[in-house]
Parts: C-alpha cells; sequence; structure tokens
C-alpha cells in the first residue's frame, strides 16, 4: 500500500457531496444506488483485508480487488449481470473523479474504467393481458379507503407505466384535471414527463385527492399514517391483489407479477393497440429506442399477424377479380 496515496475517505466525500450533487446533477436515486455500491464494496473489503474502511487508500481498490468484488456479487449475493453493471457503473464513475483530482494515479483509473460490462442473455419481456389486468382492478373494496387507494395507485401504474420510484414521490399537484386530463412525472435523471390520462383514471384521481384534501394530505398514495408508500408497500399491495385476482383469473397464478410487470404492460398494450413506437419511448421515458424495441420483439399476437400476411409455402396464390359492375368497369379502362 503506497502511502503517498490519498485516503479513500476524502474523496468519496467529495465525490457524494459534491461531484454529483453540484457536477454531475444526479437524482437522489442515482447518488442512493451509487451509496450502496461503496457500501458494499467497503463491507467486502474490510471482511477480506481486515482494514478499516477510513483507513483505505485509493490504491486498495485495485482492479484485482474491483473484479473479486464483482464475483462476490454474483456468485455470494445472487445478483443479475444488470445489478453488477450497475454497480460497476458506479464504481467506475469514482474513478472517473479519481482521474481529474488526483493525476498520479491516472494509470490506476484508467485500468478501472477498462473493466469490462458483462453481457447477459436478454430475456423476454414479460407482461399480462387485459382480463388479468381488469382482474386484478376489480379485486378492492371501493367502500373502504385502502381499497379506493389500492384502485386509485394500481390503475395509475397501468394507465402511466410509471416506475415505482415516480409514484412514490407523486404529488397531487402534479396531476391536471381538464378536458384534457395528464400527469406529469419526474423520471431518471429529472427528466419529466407529461402521460394523458383515461376518463376512468382521470375521474378516479379527481374523487382520491378530494378525500385526501379533507385530511390535509398533499401526496398522492400516502400510507395509512400519511407518508409516503414505500416501494415494499406498493409491491405489497400489488402481490396481495394479484393473489386475490387468481380466484378469478387461474393464468396469474403461473405468473411473477411485479410492479415493472405493469409497466412492461402498458407498453405492450400501447403497441398492440397500434400506437408508433417512439411515442412509447416518451410515455415510458425511455432515453433510448432501443430499450422500447424490446416490446417489439415480445409482441406474439404482432407477429401472429405477420405470419398470416404471408402465404405459406405450397400454397396458390388467387388472382383479383373484381366483383362489383363498377369495379369491373374500372378494370376496363
Amino acid at each position: 500500500m503506497a502511502e503517498s496515496s490519498p485516503l479513500l475517505g476524502s474523496l468519496l466525500q467529495h465525490f457524494f457531496a459534491h461531484h454529483l450533487v453540484h457536477h454531475k446533477h444526479a437524482s437522489p436515486q442515482t447518488i442512493a444506488s451509487y451509496r450502496d455500491t461503496f457500501r458494499l464494496l467497503l463491507e467486502f473489503f474490510q471482511q477480506k483485508s481486515g482494514i478499516e474502511p477510513s483507513r483505505l487508500r485509493v490504491t486498495d481498490l485495485d482492479v484485482p480487488t474491483t473484479l473479486n468484488f464483482l464475483d462476490y456479487l454474483e456468485l455470494n449475493r445472487r445478483n443479475s449481470v444488470r445489478s453488477r453493471n450497475l454497480r460497476l457503473a458506479a464504481i467506475r464513475s469514482f474513478f472517473r473523479l479519481v482521474a481529474l483530482r488526483d493525476p498520479a494515479h491516472v494509470d490506476l483509473a484508467s485500468r478501472i474504467l477498462a473493466i469490462p460490462v458483462k453481457r447477459s442473455e436478454r430475456k423476454v419481456v414479460g407482461y399480462l393481458t387485459r382480463p388479468e389486468v381488469e382482474a386484478i382492478l376489480s379485486t378492492h373494496d371501493l367502500s373502504k379507503w385502502q381499497g379506493r387507494r389500492d384502485y386509485a395507485l394500481l390503475l395509475t401504474l397501468y394507465n402511466t407505466g410509471a416506475r415505482v420510484s415516480e409514484l412514490i414521490n407523486l404529488e397531487q399537484n402534479q396531476a391536471q384535471f381538464s378536458p384534457t386530463s395528464f400527469l406529469t412525472l419526474s423520471g431518471k435523471g429529472r427528466k419529466q414527463r407529461t402521460i394523458p390520462l383515461w376518463n376512468n383514471t382521470s375521474r378516479t384521481l379527481r374523487r382520491w385527492f378530494q378525500e385526501l384534501q379533507t385530511m390535509s394530505i398533499t401526496i398522492a398514495f400516502p400510507n395509512a399514517r400519511g407518508s409516503p408508500l414505500s416501494r415494499d408497500g406498493i409491491n405489497y399491495i400489488l402481490q396481495a391483489s394479484v393473489r386475490r385476482a387468481a380466484q378469478t383469473c387461474p393464468s396469474l397464478s403461473s405468473k411473477r407479477v411485479s410492479p415493472h410487470t405493469i409497466r412492461h404492460t402498458t407498453a405492450m398494450h400501447l403497441l398492440q393497440s397500434g400506437v408508433d413506437i417512439t411515442v412509447i419511448a416518451l410515455w415510458l421515458g425511455h432515453e433510448s429506442i432501443e430499450t422500447t424495441h424490446t416490446y417489439v420483439e415480445a409482441d406474439l399476437a404482432t407477429k401472429e399477424k405477420a405470419v398470416q400476411r404471408i402465404a405459406q409455402p405450397g400454397s396458390r396464390y388467387t388472382r383479383f377479380k373484381a366483383g362489383d359492375s363498377l369495379l369491373r368497369f374500372l378494370a376496363t379502362l
């Protein structure tokens, strides 16, 4: 360990308190993800070396240590390749700052930045059918406060295709009720997008918000104490709804449904309704249309329609024949 190497703690403090906030203008979600990465990394290094995190120097986080940490995430913590790559992205971002702040360790930073992301098989996007969505939405007791909240929440999730983080922080003033009702969502990278609301969603949210205003609550979907729901809380609501819906819709029993599955479902139903893929990308807040293209690959119904337009091998083509006197007249011209 080179004593000339700066302490890791001072650079990490600058990275989180100044660089990400002021230079990168990173979202709270990104900062939280990076924070969790370095918590795991420092705990991993302490277990392996016995060195306390406050005594670590930049040179301690070399390429072998980083690679061992990434393997630990996959093998011991059972993280997916996607999660592994997200952790690597956080480490890379930090070492870009190291290269700027500590030119003496540019070589180390360059070697860390050269660690490649890991490729993996891309799974087919999972989604629900319309009857399955309707079954989930129909399970709530609208005579109860919790039932009205859960119905409004899941209907909004399906209408907008929102991320869970976007619903957790949703405020009532982000909804606009007018002849054209819409919801303004704040997504990744602080990007905002406007989503039109169906008439049913608009009526449901209007009534729900009026009820919350009598309780002096400004957030859209509070828990029983008036605080925002957590990510686990929203998932719990969905899982309870799926279990109840499976009693009348057996196909749900064999499906793994998450809030992100509802997001996929929104995109797929828009695609099947003929909405252009670029519009769907804007609807979901995708930065690249390549992300949205995965729904085209998974849409079996559209593929079946394409197959039906192609004559099967060995079939005979039939010649068009005019079946009307006016058509026959036009055919003679």
